[in-house]
């Protein structure tokens, strides 16, 4: 269901069951949760930064693996997005952000574009932040980007600290989609020279 530049998608398996709510126009607000502290805080960073609200609620099989949860919240907030921006008239369509944290510099450069891509050019020596495989940002923004229809790349051009690194990854991201969603009057249509996105 969408209204407006709002959505809500809700995504029912036998793994996980997952509702989110995404308002474009609003003041980088994130409530919520689904029962993973860590990746909460990183989407609380990537909803304050891109300046959209954010609900999501939920649970899944946690006392498996994270995995199908993080995937599945990737799903469900591309969907919203994609459902939010409709025909993507009027938006600035492209977005680029670099975020330090410390010693840490990362990049993040999106286009809605229906192309969808993640190119994920990020290593880190660590393996977990608690109880978080770091593997599973790429699997979130992987789920994200292709159900958004957008092409993202995601660098890491430096960093030390895996917990600066992923808040990096996160708010770059997010800022960028700020950028790549805000509306200019100048826009007719779509910023395609096909007519079309």
């Amino acid at each position: 269901m969408s209204n407006g530049r709002k959505a809500v998608v809700e995504r029912k398996t036998k793994e996980t069951q997952i509702k989110v709510s995404l308002n474009l126009d609003g003041a980088g607000v994130f409530k919520g949760g689904i029962g993973i502290p860590f990746f909460e805080h990183m989407l609380d960073l990537f909803t304050k930064h891109g300046l959209f609200d954010l609900t999501i609620e939920g649970s899944g099989d946690t006392d498996v693996d994270f995995h199908h949860t993080i995937e599945d919240a990737g799903i469900c907030i591309g969907q919203a997005f994609r459902q939010a921006l409709g025909d993507k008239s009027g938006i600035s369509r492209y977005g680029s952000a670099f975020i330090p944290m410390e010693e840490t510099l990362a990049h993040a450069v999106i286009d809605f574009c229906n192309r969808p891509f993640l190119k994920w050019m990020v290593e880190t020596k660590r393996e977990k932040i608690k109880e978080y495989d770091t593997e599973l940002s790429n699997e979130f923004f992987r789920a994200f980007a292709v159900n958004a229809a957008a092409t993202l790349h995601m660098r890491l051009l430096y960093g030390e600290n895996a917990h600066h690194i992923h808040e990096a990854l996160f708010k770059a991201c997010g800022k960028a989609i700020a950028e790549a969603v805000r509306l200019d009057t100048r826009i007719k249509g779509v910023l395609s020279t096909k007519g079309i996105i």
